[in-house]
């Protein structure tokens, strides 16, 4: 019987070889990709999922419109079966990216099946199960097959996908370039090994009772996913937000018992590092991931964790999640709770009244 928490750890840290299989697995698919891509012009592009597949739908939509110039969204997989009309443009040409860990969730599968009697468009699936209903309903399927869980919590599985939907953004914006991603294991081992006694720290800091996770952009999705980890391992109270929309009623919870983390991104630098001083000065701890080490924060009270990759900012998106997840894994711990099995959740929600 494995320990408590054992998987749980060991697939955190094994995310960067499951990122090295996803990028080996989307070579695979590129002219696949290319040639569903180029079989008819597309002018909106609509990511789903659910739960933390939502969340990386948020990010990888992001990511994929200000790469591409495509627009593109992201809606919870219900939505697109309960409230079509408000996700499917009239008249539009429209690509569905449909995520789900193991494609076999209803709703995302039910999801397609509406989107088949809405358009002809295409549909890829991203997942890491080859043989799942998801990927046998798709066009084509994007298979991360090295990030299977033991988990419920998803961990490697989240980031592998979200590696995917990278290189799939950057491949079809014409950004081809196939060595600055397989940078991400090199860059996710060194992180990992860097900062995990910050997340250790933090995470049996049983001072905290609040967690506020903030990212702007393409980075909100990872908040929110960031936000769940914490939720589903520790049953912590965290939220995520928008950083400048935290002073719009969200700080009056702040004390000297919450952690506020920003997820920095380049170009809201200034407005998010000034969201992050107003809160520490409000008395609460405060932890900021950057791709910059010089930020115009007081050094003397700040965490801070400094990728300084080097990468494109929608490369290394993927980098701030790993040691989020580590401090969910290390506060789960010190609670005496069991990461690998959240309380009331299964792997794979099956619904049916959404069953055909």
């Amino acid at each position: 019987m494995a320990e408590r928490g054992e998987h749980t750890i060991n697939e955190i840290l094994s995310q960067p070889l499951t990122w090295k299989d996803a990028l080996e697995a989307y070579r695979l698919r590129k002219s696949s990709i290319e040639a569903l891509w180029q079989r008819q012009t597309i002018d909106q592009v609509i990511f789903t999922g659910c739960g933390s597949t939502h969340y990386l739908s948020m990010t990888a939509a992001a990511l994929f419109q200000s790469l591409t110039g495509v627009p593109s969204q992201a809606r919870p997989a219900s939505e697109l079966i309960i409230f079509p009309g408000l996700v499917f443009a009239p008249k539009s040409q429209s690509m569905l990216v449909a995520i789900s860990r193991s494609g076999e969730t209803t709703e995302t599968v039910e999801a397609v099946q509406v989107f088949r009697t809405r358009t002809n468009g295409p549909v890829i699936a991203i997942t890491c199960y080859g043989d799942s209903k998801l990927a046998s309903e798709a066009d084509v399927a994007l298979v991360a097959a090295a990030a299977h869980e033991k988990s419920i919590a998803q961990t490697r599985s989240f980031t592998s996908m979200t590696v995917l939907s990278e290189a799939l953004a950057g491949h079809l914006a014409g950004h081809d370039d196939q060595q600055v991603l397989d940078q991400l294991p090199t860059w996710g081992e060194r992180l990992l090994r860097m900062h995990q006694s910050i997340a250790q720290e933090i995470g049996e800091d049983k001072t905290l009772e609040r967690y506020f996770f903030l990212g702007s952009g393409q980075l909100y999705g990872i908040a929110c996913e960031a936000m769940l980890k914490m939720k589903e391992m520790s049953l912590a109270y965290s939220e995520a937000y928008h950083p400048l929309e935290f002073r719009h009623g969200p700080m009056s919870m702040v004390n000297e018992q919450t952690l506020v983390v920003g997820l920095l991104s380049d170009e809201g630098l200034q407005h998010e590092t000034a969201v992050l001083e107003q809160m520490q000065n409000l008395g609460a701890r405060i932890l900021a991931i950057s791709e910059r080490d010089d930020l115009p924060l007081p050094v003397d009270s700040l965490n801070g964790i400094y990728l300084k990759s080097g990468l494109p900012e929608w490369v290394r998106t993927v980098l701030y999640l790993p040691t989020l997840q580590l401090m969910a894994y290390h506060r789960a711990m010190a609670r005496g709770l069991n990461p690998d099995k959240p309380t009331n959740l299964d792997a794979v929600v099956r619904l049916e009244a959404f069953e055909r």
